[in-house]
């Protein structure tokens, strides 16, 4: 498999082009961390909440415990106590959601922060540069053959892949001399192929 350009200037951009896509993905993956570590603080105020209300169930649960001892009106005085354990432990619950919410988008925005960039680097690098090592790879393995061969079939995908204005250049009518295998203009035509894809001939 063959990673870059044998030009030394192609091989730079695609050099360039790599690190700078990597740099792209490692500032938004930092920027996803530090954004889920910002949200994740902000579960200290619910545990509080949530910690709170535990405690306060506890202690009007002891009140109404002692309060329930008191003869004749131990019933009576062990109510407002038992009220009010429910308020604690509707604050524990308020908290207990709260820190969910919290655990919920300290997965969720981190998650939306990156993908959108890694898939902006996947629907416009990633496939430019999978067909370039792919057409690379394909022209190296033309190598085993003949080297008329290896021109036609060079001058052939120059046909499919390179500029029309580029390609007239070359021959006033490229594909016909393609067909007529003229050994100058199909050679030529190999040579526009192997300088689309920045490659030296064999």
């Amino acid at each position: 498999m063959k990673l870059y350009a044998d030009h030394p200037v192609r091989a730079f951009v695609q050099i360039a082009s790599d690190v700078l896509v990597l740099a792209w993905v490692y500032v938004w993956v930092r920027a996803a961390l530090s954004l889920r570590e910002t949200v994740l603080a902000l579960d200290r105020p619910g545990e509080l909440l949530e910690s709170t209300g535990r405690e306060f169930t506890e202690h009007m649960a002891g009140a109404a415990e002692q309060a329930r001892r008191v003869p004749v009106a131990g019933e009576a005085l062990a109510a407002p106590f038992t009220g009010m354990s429910g308020t604690g432990e509707s604050l524990a619950s308020a908290g207990d959601s709260f820190r969910e919410s919290v655990a919920s988008l300290a997965l969720t925005l981190p998650l939306l922060t990156v993908s959108l960039p890694l898939l902006l680097v996947a629907a416009t690098w990633l496939p430019a540069r999978v067909r370039w090592v792919r057409q690379a790879g394909a022209t190296r393995r033309l190598r085993g053959l003949a080297p008329e061969a290896r021109s036609r079939l060079l001058a052939l995908r120059a046909l499919a892949s390179v500029a029309p204005s580029r390609l007239v250049g070359v021959h006033e009518d490229p594909a016909g001399a393609w067909h007529a295998d003229d050994r100058r203009a199909v050679d030529a035509l190999a040579g526009l192929e192997l300088r689309r894809l920045g490659l030296r001939g064999f």
